[in-house]
């Protein structure tokens, strides 16, 4: 079992490792190793998105990874959606859903609060599936909005991990032109992202510390869309502006493919241990 007590001191301050993944089930990402992999990354928290399982259908091996406690929120629809925390520490507080009943339903956020600082794991509505799920997905945005203004506005610092089902900017996609009129790169769907991180003030944590092109999280069911990397970058780590210059690192990892997204690891020079 690792320690969850150890410490990794960088520059006078401890350092938090955080990975995101959007699981495409969490029982094929088990079955595809990602529990091993999880393990050797030695990362503080790790978020999931779309588990598309109900807790008393996973087995030890996904709800009791060794170190870590495990925090699940199901949607009513099985095989559906559905968010999880693995942290390794208890949190002071778990926040279950948004408060509007119909996205709760779906299991689209989970908040774990540990002292001043809050970690989410968030599943935002896809549109792929047609123009209904693209006017969900609207709606969503839209009440979501006011919440991302508020919790700037409170004194605390949040890391909000997961898949956004948005692609912000034309380097985060593969050909800007050949995506412009698909679903997670319409104008509507980009002007919204810039009202977060250029209004509201979220900054994008991966763009920090990583520039570089062709840094894509999800790839499309495309013949060679993986092998050829024509991909979207749709999976953030949006934080707090006071945690900007924490950002430490960040990468996708792709060494192996556990879903059609790829794990996404930021570090932060953080201190989040117990007072």
């Amino acid at each position: 079992m690792h320690d969850p007590d150890r410490r990794r001191a960088h520059a006078g301050a401890q350092t938090l490792k955080i990975i995101t993944l959007n699981a495409n089930g969490i029982r094929a990402a088990a079955r595809k190793g990602f529990y091993p992999w999880m393990l050797r990354q030695n990362a503080d928290v790790v978020c999931i998105q779309e588990t598309k399982a109900q807790e008393h259908q996973l087995t030890t091996d996904i709800t009791a990874v060794p170190g870590y406690a495990g925090y699940f929120l199901d949607a009513q629809k099985k095989g559906y959606s559905g968010v999880a925390i693995y942290a390794r520490r208890e949190p002071d507080r778990l926040v279950r859903g948004l408060g509007w009943p119909d996205t709760d339903a779906e299991a689209r956020y989970l908040q774990a609060d540990f002292g001043p600082l809050s970690l989410a794991s968030i599943y935002v509505p896809s549109g792929t599936s047609g123009p209904e799920r693209q006017a969900v997905k609207y709606e969503f945005l839209k009440r979501f909005l006011p919440v991302l203004k508020e919790k700037m506005s409170e004194d605390r610092r949040y890391i909000l991990c997961g898949d956004y089902n948005i692609a912000h900017k034309e380097i985060d996609v593969f050909s800007p032109r050949s995506c412009a009129n698909v679903t997670g790169f319409l104008a509507p769907e980009r002007a919204w992202f810039d009202r977060v991180v250029g209004e509201i003030g979220w900054v994008d944590a991966f763009r920090v510390v990583n520039k570089e092109l062709k840094q894509f999280t999800w790839w499309s069911g495309w013949p060679k869309a993986w092998s050829n990397n024509l991909g979207w970058r749709i999976d953030y780590q949006l934080v707090s502006p006071a945690l900007q210059q924490s950002v430490r690192s960040a990468s996708i990892y792709k060494g192996e493919r556990f879903s059609d997204h790829a794990p996404v690891t930021i570090e932060y020079d953080v201190d989040w241990s117990p007072p």
